[in-house]
């Protein structure tokens, strides 16, 4: 049997985008989240640093006593009487002179943030704590906070990145098992159209030559009964064939759809047999049945039943005289085999036989047959049974068919 993933490339192009196509949906979904979280987490950042530094300057203003000994990253300028004493190394265009004018005339401190030099210092101006003739100026340098916080923001963008691209990786491969049905389904669809094509076109050629053929003999002024009824048992005959093909694309189309269920393969293989034996008797063929009492499978009746009427009807139509089949039941498995005293199966199709459309060397008037889907269908049935089905050329001649499925598992 021919794998399911055997798609036309029209169909896996198909299915490769859509499966990118959802991936790249959740990458952006994962980008966006990402990019509102690390959005949020920087404002946080930002809202925190400003608090702190508003409230070390604040406690460094209230507690200065000097300007030798400031905290880390800031300066202290005191002016008393328009006389100013700053700590070393303060940054040029400090301090800022009008604040401390504002301060000393309103008594009102003053927060700002000033850029000189390209780096930002946040500075607060108040008078000092218990002497209202002092003016006290605390500067303090963002850089290094500013760098910190830019530090965090580059770690948690590098993680970000890194949890895209795990994204984008399992958005394909999620994306890939999430459109699997949809290529099951594509080949399903494109192989039932197939099918229905190629099997139909020559029953159906076939149906309306002999209605034509039926309705000319009808028009003729001297009807010929014999021969009418000779050409309306064709149609019928023709109806017939056309229904049981349409029952084989089906049942490929609703493999999946079917209900599994405890299955008597005797009394299945029985039913298929007298359904048989007068086509055969036609055919001057003799059917026969060896098997136990009872013999039971897990499975789908109707599968099996078209299953087993597919290898049965092959049979009968490349016997010369008899048809054998033989059901032996063990506790592991139920066996099939089915038997014919015909040509056997032409070597070079032999290794195909269970390929759609397979053709076969010879058959009962030396005319070449074709497979069709009959047997590809048995080898799908057997195969979503768990079992396995096989043919070969016994030495003695003819051909033989086994079915094998996994026995019912016995209640005790």
């Amino acid at each position: 049997m021919r794998p399911l993933s055997s798609t036309p490339p029209t169909d896996t192009a198909l299915v490769r985008r859509a499966a990118f196509r959802l991936a790249l949906h959740a990458t952006a979904a994962t980008f966006l989240v990402i990019a509102t979280l690390i959005t949020v987490v920087g404002v946080l950042l930002a809202r925190d640093a400003d608090a702190n530094e508003a409230s070390q300057l604040t406690i460094t203003a209230d507690r200065a006593d000097d300007v030798d000994d400031p905290p880390a990253g800031m300066w202290i300028v005191m002016r008393t009487d328009h006389r100013v004493t700053a700590t070393r190394g303060l940054p040029a265009g400090l301090p800022m002179t009008a604040a401390l004018d504002r301060v000393a005339a309103t008594g009102a401190a003053e927060d700002a943030v000033t850029s000189i030099g390209g780096r930002d210092y946040r500075v607060r101006t108040q008078l000092r704590t218990g002497e209202p003739g002092t003016q006290v100026q605390v500067v303090l340098d963002e850089a290094p906070a500013q760098a910190q916080r830019l530090a965090m923001l580059v770690v948690l963008a590098e993680a970000g990145f890194l949890g895209l691209v795990l994204t984008a990786v399992l958005g394909v491969w999620l994306g890939v098992r999430a459109v699997r049905p949809l290529q099951a389904a594509l080949t399903l669809q494109r192989r039932f159209v197939t099918d229905a094509s190629h099997e139909l076109r020559t029953p159906l050629t076939l149906l309306s030559t002999r209605a034509q053929m039926l309705r000319r003999k009808l028009k003729q002024p001297a009807i010929d009964e014999a021969a009418v009824t000779r050409e309306a048992d064709s149609v019928v005959a023709d109806a017939g064939h056309l229904a049981e093909i349409l029952d084989d694309l089906l049942l490929v189309a609703d493999l999946r759809a079917t209900t599994e269920g405890s299955v008597d393969v005797v009394a299945l293989v029985t039913a298929v047999l007298d359904a048989a034996r007068p086509g055969a008797a036609e055919l001057g063929v003799a059917v026969e049945l060896h098997a136990p009492a009872r013999a039971t499978v897990r499975g789908a009746e109707a599968g099996l039943r078209r299953a087993v009427t597919a290898v049965v009807d092959n049979a009968v139509r490349h016997a010369a005289r008899r048809v054998g089949v033989t059901v032996n039941a063990t506790r592991s498995d139920v066996v099939v085999d089915i038997v014919d005293d015909g040509p056997g199966i032409d070597a070079a199709v032999l290794p195909r036989v269970f390929e759609r459309f397979a053709t076969s060397g010879t058959h009962r008037q030396d005319r070449t047959r074709q497979y069709g889907i009959g047997l590809a269908l048995v080898s799908e049935v057997i195969s979503r049974h768990s079992g396995t089905v096989t043919a070969a050329n016994p030495p003695e001649g003819g051909a033989v068919f086994r079915i094998i499925l996994p026995s019912a598992p016995t209640r005790g």
